[in-house]
């Protein structure tokens, strides 16, 4: 079952929470903003690992241990066990969360080459974590 245009949805609702959370950073991490400057650049480097880090854990616990991010979850998907169908666990999980470092390259052109170039429309934190993304 093909859900590309789902996960790319998800996947938009992910950043947006990504970047509330960076938005909520912004008094203790921000650097030389102008009034109603909220943007991710205002981000001192610290402030843009600690984000980098949210996105990193926001995704492997979640999907560790319920299969969904809210993105996910709104849009009705899943992340599995390729084998089990189960819920990946933590360990796979977070395989697949620090790989979104090499997957979210270029906004997201790296993932997107990848999951349409493969039979099985799998990133490459899919493939390394030996998971799927299923509708729920």
């Amino acid at each position: 079952m093909h859900v590309v245009g789902r996960r790319v949805l998800a996947t938009i609702i992910d950043l947006v929470v990504a970047g509330l959370f960076g938005a909520a950073l912004l008094p203790v991490f921000g650097e030389d903003m102008q009034a109603g400057d909220f943007s991710y650049t205002a981000l001192s480097n610290t402030g843009r690992f600690v984000v980098l880090l949210f996105i990193i854990v926001y995704h492997g616990v979640l999907e560790g241990t319920t299969g969904r991010t809210l993105g996910k979850l709104a849009t009705g998907i899943r992340v599995v066990d390729e084998a089990t169908g189960a819920t990946p666990g933590l360990g796979k999980a977070f395989l697949r969360s620090v790989l979104l470092v090499i997957d979210g390259l270029f906004i997201y052109l790296v993932a997107m080459i990848v999951i349409l170039t493969n039979d099985r429309r799998r990133r490459l934190g899919d493939m390394a974590a030996k998971t799927l993304v299923v509708r729920a």
